[in-house]
């Protein structure tokens, strides 16, 4: 019987969650990372590309919210 290689383990994936996940309902942006609840659910299976363009807008996005729910 050939030997087989070990199974890789899953390549890391960036993400920009900080595990508070509460989702602003007149926005619809999560207020820890500022992500849609749709990007949130495809987040692993999005290309290296999709991730990146929806990182790039993340800064913008957090003037969507309300700041008083951001503490601030």
């Amino acid at each position: 019987m050939p030997d087989t290689p070990a199974p890789r383990p899953p390549r890391p994936i960036a993400t920009p969650c900080v595990m508070v996940c509460t989702v602003d309902g007149a926005s619809g942006l999560c207020l820890g990372c500022f992500r849609t609840l749709p990007e949130i659910a495809t987040w692993s299976r999005m290309t290296d590309e999709a991730r990146a363009a929806v990182m790039s807008e993340l800064d913008g996005r957090k003037g969507r919210v309300d700041p008083a729910l951001l503490g601030g």
